[in-house]
């Protein structure tokens, strides 16, 4: 159990960016009553890729360097304390810290400082949840000694994963509280962006009082099955890449997690342009959909025991392809539905193959560390988790960097329209009407901060809604090279090893 509290604390943190970062600096026009909130950085980076969506990937590819180097360092450690345990105490208040950090820019209005800031604290947060997670999932096949107790490792913290998504879509409902009961600046735009940094400093306390459950609690010497590896770094990379199955399971996850996070990132979007909903219902929409997947946790069990993990797993992506495809659809006239009965059953459709892959991936990639470790007498478990983590990683950066740049440039045609662009959050007075360059530049930052912001409401979103659309298509489009890449997982011939291997 504090095994599993410590995934809430680190999903909490890893949700928080994935539910909130995207629309923190790059907040959709408030309609006509909402409140406005201040633009902090330069939505356009180059070649028509988004600012947010280029920072993302350059952490990603400094995760490229730092999960391979975590993972077999963690391998090859040994201390009293075992070789995981350590790594878990290092990373997690730093990842917390660092985690808040990318909210709390310096200045409340678009400024080069607030990119370099984000971008540094960024790399930060990156490199300390690596130092934690990586060694965390290498003690999955070393607690659970048998497939059965990996398998219930796995439904354990995929409970906790899940809860750590509902805890970081509180942030809306927690910053409402503190603007509705405290004043931190006559601005409204600011009161909001001071209220959303509390509410998130809150949360990134609670997921680091969660991380350290395990670091205090268990017992790696009494506990685990497991010695250091005595493997060079550039070997056991090759080893752990060379396994087949592996390789298969690696690329399948990439494209999954490319395909969910477009849906992760996209749903403050989905509720807001989409289903003209308030963003307080992405809350009540992911705590229905994760209390529903709990419900189908022992059902996923059983199935996986009676049918085999990998024909379960691919039902799940199945599944996950038709609710992507059906992204399209929602909110449009022609629908019978109100908005919240739509977003009610994308959940509930939802809730099943999240439970499916929130559980079973884990328990698959143990069982192929397994197999690699009797077959070679090389303990890399350490390395087959960073190898997974690295993969969806990338598939969470290229899932930003594509959907970001997708809703810019779908916004950027409807101001080619002159329309008022749907993902401009505020506009200050000194840049709000036509200008030459020389002007803006000598009017600057400072002008910028000493004025107050003005909202431009949202007047044709046309254009800005087609896009949003073909995010849930565009999602299916890697759903199905996940099915492909994961059909060639051998699950048969993998536990028919492990089995004559042990002699049972």
């Amino acid at each position: 159990m504090s095994y599993a509290i410590g995934q809430l604390g680190w999903s909490t943190l890893i949700n928080i960016i994935g539910l909130h970062q995207v629309y923190f600096y790059l907040p959709p026009a408030p309609k006509p009553g909402q409140d406005c909130f201040p633009d902090l950085i330069e939505k356009m980076a180059f070649w028509g890729l988004s600012t947010i969506g280029v920072v993302a990937a350059v952490g990603r590819l400094w995760d490229a360097f730092t999960d391979p180097i975590i993972a077999n360092s963690s391998d090859r450690f040994s201390s009293r304390f075992g070789r995981r345990i350590p790594f878990l105490f290092l990373g997690g208040v730093p990842s917390a810290v660092f985690c808040w950090l990318i909210f709390v820019p310096p200045h409340n209005y678009i400024s080069s400082t607030n990119l370099v800031w984000m971008t540094g604290c960024m790399l930060l947060f990156y490199l300390f949840l690596t130092v934690y997670v990586t060694p965390f999932f290498a003690l999955i096949p070393e607690l659970g000694h048998t497939p059965e107790e990996r398998l219930n490792l796995s439904t354990y913290i995929s409970v906790t994963y899940a809860l750590g998504i509902i805890v970081a879509s509180t942030e809306p409902m927690i910053a409402n509280v503190f603007k509705s009961n405290f004043v931190f600046d006559t601005d409204i735009s600011v009161q909001t962006l001071v209220s959303r940094q509390y509410a998130l400093g809150i949360l990134c306390v609670f997921a680091t009082i969660c991380m350290y459950f395990p670091v205090f609690s268990i017992h790696e010497k009494t506990y685990c099955e497991a010695e250091a590896s005595s493997v060079p770094f550039r070997e056991a990379i090759f080893l752990t890449f060379k396994n087949k199955n592996f390789l298969y399971f690696a690329l399948s996850d990439l494209c999954y997690f490319l395909a969910l996070t477009i849906l992760t990132t996209g749903i403050s979007y989905y509720v807001t342009v989409l289903l003209e909903l308030e963003r307080e219902f992405v809350t009540q929409l992911l705590t229905v959909m994760l209390l529903v997947s709990f419900a189908f946790y022992p059902v996923v069990n059983w199935v996986a025991k009676k049918i085999g993990k990998k024909k379960t797993v691919l039902f799940g992506f199945y599944v996950f392809l038709v609710l992507f495809l059906s992204i399209y659809f929602i909110g449009k006239d022609e629908l019978p539905l109100p908005p919240y009965i739509q977003g009610y059953l994308i959940v509930a459709v939802a809730a099943i193959p999240i439970a499916i892959l929130g559980i079973l991936p884990n328990a698959i990639l143990a069982d192929i560390a397994e197999l690699d470790s009797l077959k070679t007498g090389s303990k890399r478990e350490g390395l087959f988790y960073a190898g997974r983590t690295f993969m969806q990683k990338l598939g969470q950066t290229l899932a930003v960097l594509v959907f970001s740049t997708v809703i810019l440039l779908g916004f950027d045609r409807e101001t080619k329209k002159n329309v008022s662009p749907t993902v401009t959050g505020i506009l200050p007075p000194s840049v709000s009407e036509p200008k030459s360059e020389s002007e803006k530049n000598l009017k600057g930052e400072t002008k910028i901060s000493m004025e107050s912001t003005i909202c431009k409401v949202e007047e044709v979103e046309a254009g800005g809604e087609l896009v949003v659309r073909l995010t849930g298509p565009l999602a299916s489009a890697f759903c199905l090279l996940a099915i492909f890449l994961f059909g060639k997982y051998k699950e048969d011939e993998t536990l028919e090893e492990i089995a004559k291997i042990r002699g049972n």
